[in-house]
C-alpha cells in the first residue's frame, strides 16, 4: 500500500547552480540613487558577498530516487533552464544521465512506477494549479526534442488531479481524484498507468473529502466533510453502504496513517475532545475499539507522523517536530542504521530518501542550518556510505559563512509562548541588528522548520538577522494553539508577529528602526497588516501574493476548496454574517491603507487561484491615490508564488535591492542579462493599474404574474449529452398532473448513465412549493417557502435564504419561462437555489432573438449565471405551448459538457 497526496509532491527544493553575471548600467545606478541605496551605508561585514544564484539559482542536481530495483538513478537537473527528469544506471557518472522530461514549467513532483517501467509525474500551466499526471517510459528513445516522449494520464481541461493510492499488488494500477464534472469534489477513478485507462469507481456526490485503500488496494474508508466544515469517516461495507465510525468537528483534527498488518485495524491520529496534542490509536473499524499507540513523550508537540515498513506493514518509526525533529524507532534494525548514519555524518539531520523494495539499499539526505544539503547513497549489507552529490557545491564551497538558526521563545500580549527562529549574520555581534521579519504562509497547520532555509541564509548574508514566528494557528504545537488564532486575524496573530519584533528590541538584538517585515501568502497579509495595524513598528514591507481585502479573498476561493469554505469563515468569519462582516473589514489591510505610511513592494502572480491579482491591484490603487510610496512586480506566467527560475531570479534581486535601500544591508548589484530583462518585464507601473469590482446586479423584486395554463399531459424527449467528444444519447420522460390547486411536472430520465426522477410541485399561480431528486441512489428534496429553500441532501438539513424574485431550476422551469411576458430584449435577472453549492445562484434572463424548431419559430431565451458566462442554459419556448421544444445547457462542472433536449 501507497498513498500519495500531490501537495506533498511539491516539497521539491528550488536549489542553484552558478551563472555568468552582468554589470548593470547607467540606468540601472540612477535608479538605485533615486532608491537611496547609493547613499546607504552598508553594514560592515567580514564574510564575503555570496552571489543571490548560489541560494535561488536552479540546482546543480536535485531530488535523486532510486530505482525500486536499484539499478538507476533519478534526478532533477537543468534541462533548457528548467528543473526537469533526469535518468542514469546506477554505477554511471552523474554527467552520462540523460533528460526524460522537456517541461517548460517546474514539476509539482515525480516519482517510479512500483514496477520500474514508468516515471510518473506531476505539472500545472503556468501556476494556474489546474494539475495533470504524465508518464514516460525511463529507457525509451528519445524524439525530435531530445527526450521520450510522455503521456498526459488525465488528459482533461481545467482539473486539479489527487493520488489517493498507488497499488503495490498491481504496479500498472493507480487510485485518483478528478474534478472535471465537479469542479468542487473529485469523482475516485483507477487509473492503468500503461494504457492511460480511467474507470470511474465513485462519483462523488456527496462531498467525500477523501478515499482510504488498505494494503490489498480496498476501498475502505471515506471521508465526509459538511457544510459546517465538521468531518466524518465512513466505513465502506461489503454490500457497498457506508457507515459513519468517527467524526470530528471543524476545529478537531483526525486522519488515516494507515492499516495493521491483516488489514484489521487502522492507525488513528487524533486530537478529538480533551485531546490538545495529536495522538496516535489503533482502532478496530467495525468494533470502533481504540487502542493508544503514542503521544508526545515530553507533552510538547504533536504527533509528526509514522513510516511503516511495505514487507513486513510493522511501523518503523514515528517522528515528533519540536525545536527540532525527534524519532521513536519500532525497529531496531532501522535504528541502528539510523544510528550508524548520524554517527558518520554529524551535526546533520538525517532523511531517508529512497530505498529499494527490499529496504537494502538508500538514498540518504543530509541537511542543518548551516550545512548544505548533501545525497549519499548506502548499501546495508556492506554499510558502504558513498557520496552522490550535492544540489549546491559552490554554495558547498563556501559553507563556512552561512549563519546558524537558533529556537527561541518569547511571550505575546496576552502571555501566550510564542515559539521562533532566530538567524544572526556570521561574525557580528548580536546587537543593535537591521531585521527582516520573515513570516511563514498558511497560516492554518503551516509552520516554519529549524534547518537550512534559503530565505533565512540569504538575507542574513546580507547583514540582516532574521526572525521566523511560528504564530498562534501554526501546526504542530496542540489543537489550542491551532485554534488560538481563529478570528484572530489582524488582532492577536499579528500581536504574536508585533511581540517578537518587541522581544528583540528589548533584547538589544534588532535597532527599533530597522526592522523590516516580510512573507508569502498570509505571510504577504501579515505583513500588509502589520503596516496598516503597526505602522510606526516597521521600516518597510515585502507582500508576496498576499491578501489585501478578505472579502474577495473569500469571494474567489477555488472550487476545489469547497469543502474548506467553513474552516475558511472559522478563521476569518463569515461574510453572510452582519458579526462576521465587521470582523473581516477590521482584519482586511485594505480598508486601513491610509495608515500605510512606509515604503511597500508588492509581488503577484497573475495566475494564482488562490490570491488573485485583484489582492494586489486593489491595495497598489489604494495607496497609490493616498501618495504612498508602493512598488509592484507581476508575472504572467506564474501562480501562488513564483517558479521559473528567471521570475524567481529577478524577484530577489529587486527584494535585495529594496532591503538594502531601508536596512543599509549590502546589496549585489550585478545580475545575468535574462534575469536583468525579465525583472525589467516584471515592474508595473503603478498609474497604469485598474481593478473593476463586479457590478453588483439586483435582483427583480417579485417574478410577474407567470400566464400559463398547464395541462395534464405526457411529453416525450430525446436528450444528447456531448462531452469530451462523446455523444451520449438518453429519453427523457415529461409527466404534467394536478395535485389539489397546484399541479406536478415529473422528469425521468433513462439512458446509459443511468436513470434519474426529478419531481416538481407547483401552486396554482406556478410558485414552487417542493422539489424531489431522485439520482443514482442519492435523494435531495427541497421544500420552498417565503425568501428561503429547505435543503436536505445526504442527512444534512440546509437552509439557503433567497433575495427577491426567484425559481426552481428544476422540471418545468421552462413552463414557468414560458408564461413570463417574453418578446425581444426582455430581461430579468433572478435567484435559484443551486444544489451544487447549496446557495442561492444569481442568474439574467434575456430574450435573444428567435429560430425555428420542430417546424414552430421560437423564442431563444438565454439564462445565464451572473459569476460565470459558462454556466448556462438556453430554451427554445414554444409560444402556444408555452414550453421548451428544445433546451440546450452547458455544465461547466462536467468539463462544459453540452444537453440539448428536443421534444419529439
Amino acid at each position: 500500500m501507497k498513498s500519495i497526496a500531490l501537495n506533498a509532491l511539491v516539497a521539491l527544493s528550488l536549489l542553484g547552480s552558478g551563472t555568468s553575471l552582468h554589470a548593470q548600467g547607467k540606468a540601472k545606478k540612477a535608479q538605485m540613487e533615486e532608491m537611496g541605496i547609493a547613499k546607504a551605508k552598508p553594514v560592515e561585514m567580514a564574510t564575503p558577498l555570496l552571489d543571490r544564484d548560489l541560494f535561488f539559482g536552479n540546482p546543480e542536481i536535485a531530488g535523486g530516487q532510486l530505482s525500486p530495483d536499484g539499478q538507476w538513478i533519478s534526478f532533477l537537473k537543468q534541462y533548457d533552464g528548467i528543473l526537469n527528469v533526469w535518468v542514469k544506471k546506477f554505477n554511471e557518472p552523474f554527467e552520462a544521465a540523460r533528460p526524460l522530461t522537456n517541461s517548460k514549467r517546474p514539476l509539482y513532483g515525480y516519482f517510479w512506477s512500483e514496477d520500474g517501467k514508468y516515471i510518473l509525474y506531476a505539472k500545472d500551466k503556468d501556476g494556474d494549479e489546474n494539475i495533470n499526471i504524465f508518464a514516460v517510459d525511463p529507457v525509451a528513445k528519445a524524439e525530435a526534442d531530445g527526450v521520450p516522449a510522455s503521456r498526459n494520464l488525465t488528459d482533461r481541461e481545467e482539473v486539479t488531479a489527487q493520488i489517493y493510492n498507488i497499488s503495490q499488488n498491481n504496479p500498472d494500477l493507480m487510485f485518483i481524484g478528478l474534478n472535471d464534472r465537479d469542479k468542487a469534489w473529485h469523482d475516485l477513478y483507477s487509473l492503468s498507468i500503461s494504457t492511460g485507462e480511467l474507470k470511474l469507481l465513485y462519483e462523488n456526490t456527496d462531498r467525500i473529502t477523501g478515499y482510504t485503500f488498505d494494503w490489498d488496494d480496498q476501498l475502505r474508508l471515506l471521508s465526509r466533510t459538511d457544510e459546517k466544515g465538521n468531518t466524518v469517516i465512513l466505513r465502506k461495507d461489503a454490500n457497498g453502504s457506508l457507515t459513519p465510525i468517527y467524526d470530528h468537528t471543524v476545529t478537531e483534527q483526525a486522519g488515516i496513517a494507515g492499516w495493521n498488518e491483516d488489514n484489521s485495524k487502522v492507525y488513528l491520529m487524533t486530537n478529538k475532545g480533551d485531546l490538545n496534542f495529536m495522538t496516535l490509536y489503533l482502532m478496530d473499524p467495525v468494533t470502533l475499539e481504540k487502542t493508544f499507540i503514542e503521544s508526545d513523550p515530553l507533552g510538547k508537540v504533536d504527533f509528526g507522523g509514522m513510516s511503516q515498513d511495505r514487507n513486513t506493514r510493522k511501523i518503523i518509526a514515528t517522528s515528533y517536530v519540536d525545536d527540532k525533529r525527534r524519532y521513536n524507532f519500532y525497529d531496531k534494525e532501522r535504528e541502528a542504521i539510523y544510528n550508524y548514519l548520524v554517527e558518520k555524518l554529524p551535526g546533520r539531520e538525517i532523511s531517508f530518501q529512497s530505498s529499494t523494495h527490499d529496504y537494502k539499499k538508500f538514498l540518504i539526505a543530509t541537511s542543518g542550518d548551516k550545512y548544505v544539503s548533501e545525497s549519499w547513497f548506502f548499501d546495508v549489507d556492506t554499510k558502504e556510505l558513498i557520496f552522490q552529490y550535492t544540489p549546491r557545491p559552490k554554495l558547498k564551497a563556501v559553507e563556512q559563512h552561512l549563519a546558524p538558526m537558533m529556537p527561541v521563545r518569547y511571550k505575546s500580549s496576552d502571555g501566550l509562548e510564542i515559539p521562533a527562529y532566530l538567524t544572526v549574520p556570521v561574525g557580528m555581534e548580536t546587537k543593535n541588528l537591521p531585521v527582516v521579519v520573515l513570516v511563514h504562509g498558511g497560516p492554518k497547520g503551516p509552520r516554519d522548520y529549524w534547518g537550512y532555509n534559503s530565505y533565512a541564509q540569504f538575507m542574513a548574508n546580507r547583514g540582516y538577522a532574521v526572525l521566523q514566528p511560528n504564530f498562534r494557528a501554526s501546526g504542530g504545537y496542540g489543537k489550542a494553539f491551532l485554534n488560538a488564532g481563529d478570528l484572530q486575524w489582524g488582532k492577536l496573530m499579528q500581536d504574536d508577529i508585533t511581540w517578537g519584533v518587541k522581544h528583540l528590541v528589548g533584547q538589544g538584538i534588532a535597532d527599533p528602526s530597522k526592522v523590516v517585515i516580510m512573507g508569502g501568502s498570509y505571510g504577504g497579509y501579515a505583513t500588509l497588516a502589520g503596516l496598516a495595524f503597526t505602522p510606526e513598528l516597521y521600516a518597510a514591507g515585502v507582500d508576496i501574493v498576499g491578501p489585501s481585502n478578505i472579502f474577495t479573498l473569500l469571494e474567489s476561493i477555488p472550487p476545489y476548496w469547497e469543502a474548506g469554505r467553513a474552516f475558511l469563515y472559522g478563521m476569518v468569519g463569515d461574510p453572510n454574517t452582519e458579526e462576521g462582516q465587521k470582523l473581516i473589514r477590521e482584519a482586511s489591510p485594505l480598508f486601513s491603507a491610509d495608515k500605510i505610511n512606509k515604503p511597500l513592494l508588492i509581488i503577484q502572480g497573475a495566475n494564482d487561484p488562490r490570491v488573485k491579482q485583484a489582492e494586489a491591484d486593489q491595495i497598489v490603487i489604494a495607496l497609490r491615490e493616498k501618495g504612498k510610496q508602493v512598488s509592484y512586480l507581476l508575472a504572467e506566467d506564474e501562480g501562488h508564488g513564483f517558479s521559473k527560475p528567471v521570475n524567481n531570479m529577478a524577484m530577489f534581486a529587486e527584494i535585495e535591492r529594496f532591503l538594502a535601500s531601508i536596512l543599509g544591508g549590502r546589496f549585489q548589484e550585478s545580475m545575468p542579462e535574462d534575469v536583468a530583462k525579465r525583472l525589467e518585464e516584471l515592474r508595473v507601473d503603478i498609474n497604469t493599474v485598474v481593478y473593476e469590482p463586479k457590478d453588483a446586479v439586483a435582483s427583480a423584486s417579485a417574478l410577474p404574474a407567470i400566464k400559463n395554463t398547464f395541462s395534464e399531459a405526457t411529453y416525450q424527449f430525446d436528450t444528447k449529452i456531448e462531452i469530451q467528444g462523446q455523444n451520449i444519447p438518453m429519453s427523457m420522460t415529461r409527466s404534467v398532473a394536478r395535485k389539489g390547486a397546484g399541479w406536478v411536472v415529473k422528469d425521468e430520465q433513462k439512458g446509459a448513465m443511468g436513470s434519474a426522477a426529478d419531481e416538481m410541485e407547483y401552486t396554482a399561480t406556478f410558485s414552487p412549493v417542493s422539489r424531489t431528486l431522485n439520482q443514482m441512489g442519492q435523494n435531495i428534496s427541497m421544500s420552498f417557502g417565503d425568501g428561503k429553500v429547505s435543503i436536505n441532501a445526504m442527512g444534512q438539513n440546509m437552509e439557503v435564504v433567497m433575495d427577491g424574485a426567484y425559481m426552481a431550476d428544476g422540471p418545468g422551469m421552462d413552463m414557468v419561462i414560458g408564461g413570463l411576458p417574453l418578446a425581444a430584449g426582455y430581461e430579468l435577472v433572478f435567484s435559484a437555489p443551486d444544489m451544487m453549492t447549496m446557495k442561492a445562484k444569481q442568474l439574467k434572463l434575456s430574450v435573444t432573438g428567435e429560430e425555428e424548431v420542430n417546424g414552430t419559430k421560437c423564442f431563444v431565451v438565454e439564462v445565464a449565471s451572473i459569476e460565470n458566462a459558462n454556466d448556462k442554459t438556453v430554451y427554445y419556448i414554444n409560444p402556444t405551448l408555452k414550453m421548451a421544444e428544445k433546451t440546450v445547457q452547458v455544465l461547466p462542472a462536467m468539463g462544459n459538457a453540452k444537453v440539448t433536449t428536443t421534444r419529439k
